[in-house]
């Protein structure tokens, strides 16, 4: 059984550790003597790090692959306030010596209870044919199998187990509710894209022993994917509307929203725009509450980068409790002293009438 995670880290610094890791990234780099070295990601359920391999390296370099498990001994430390291991020995484990659950993160919320907000929503449409689409999706075993425990990203946001069903629960309660400001918006066209948007993860990412591209996802992308997914299940809706398709279709493509991020258009109409607003903004939302999740242990307020944002983070939480223990700080020093200077007053003799300083107002001089 694991019994140390990425989590404890902060409780280990410094100290040689025993636990087992996916192997998320290998690389054989040439150390500046011309031998190489073993520059590894490791990951498990509480997130990846960085580990080199300086020493026996030979005997290491054809040992394991990428996605493999491996059981590593080694020295915990911080570079650059980053926490990396130097590993000493390693050894390759077979799948029935590991419990999968250790390896991939997984959404802490109620994936049942998700999956019934979902469906509240869709319910609720008033326009049948995208109630019909939405819900033709959802009855479909496989897919919905494969909805409730892809992740939304590979790294960037909700990268974990349940993530792109919590994103997209999120991004419905979003739309909905702006939606409400915006009157020109169609609700249910909207909520059909946020449905969609990503849907093609399920075939773009494999996440069975770490998160990455199926040979799929990589030659087409989950766009491509998705455009494939709505035409045969609107094939399957009697008299579904062209104009309507259409607009579900140009909902996929543009909600990267800028050609440079992989949108082959740019959002035409209203609920294309709002959809890879609230979009992003999910995403980026997510992206800063993983990065502090991650370095709450760290005492300072600062994060270190965040490289999909490309810049550094305040931790508003502890910032403000800092500035609260700093003010409660001095209201005690303050309560210390106070008794001291009023004895300090009481035993001071009284003021000279020659001193000015001691005069009312009304007699200082002008």
């Amino acid at each position: 059984m694991k019994e140390f995670f990425l989590s404890d880290c902060p409780r280990f610094e410094n100290k040689v550790v025993v636990s087992s890791f996916v192997v998320i990234s290998k690389q054989v780099k040439p150390k500046k003597t011309g031998e190489p070295y073993l520059a590894l990601t490791l990951g498990d359920r509480c997130g990846q790090i960085d580990a080199k391999m300086w020493d026996n390296v030979e005997d290491a370099l054809d040992a394991f692959d990428q996605e493999d498990f491996l059981k590593i001994k080694g020295l915990l430390n911080k570079y650059k306030n980053r926490f990396q291991i130097t590993i000493h020995k390693l050894r390759k484990l077979g799948d029935t010596e590991v419990d999968f659950a250790d390896y991939l993160p997984k959404t802490t919320k109620d994936i049942d209870e998700l999956w019934r907000t979902l469906s509240g929503f869709v319910s609720s449409f008033e326009d049948a044919n995208l109630r019909t689409l939405v819900q033709s999706f959802m009855s479909d075993p496989e897919i919905a199998s494969a909805y409730r425990s892809a992740p939304a990203a590979k790294t960037l946001h909700h990268a974990y187990i349940g993530g792109l069903l919590d994103h997209v629960v999120s991004l419905f309660r979003s739309c909905d509710l702006v939606s409400q400001n915006y009157p020109q918006v169609n609700r249910d066209l909207l909520l059909t894209g946020a449905f969609l948007h990503d849907i093609g993860k399920i075939h773009e990412l494999t996440y069975s022993r770490s998160f990455s591209y199926s040979t799929r996802g990589q030659l087409l992308g989950h766009m491509i994917i998705e455009l494939e997914m709505l035409q045969a299940k609107i094939a399957q809706i009697p008299g579904f509307p062209d104009e309507m398709k259409t607009l579900l279709e140009h909902l996929i493509i543009s909600h990267h929203g800028q050609y440079e991020f992989g949108s082959p258009k740019l959002p035409m109409f209203p609920e294309a725009l709002m959809l890879h607003y609230l979009d992003d903004l999910d995403s980026k939302m997510e992206s800063m509450r993983a990065h502090f999740e991650r370095e709450a242990a760290y005492e300072s307020s600062w994060t270190t980068y965040n490289a999909s944002l490309g810049r550094t983070l305040l931790n508003t939480a502890k910032f403000l409790k800092r500035e609260d223990l700093v003010a409660a700080a001095a209201a005690a020093a303050s309560a210390e002293t106070a008794p001291a200077q009023a004895a300090t007053a009481e035993n001071a003799d009284p003021p000279s009438p020659a001193d000015s300083s001691s005069l009312p107002l009304a007699e200082e001089k002008v």
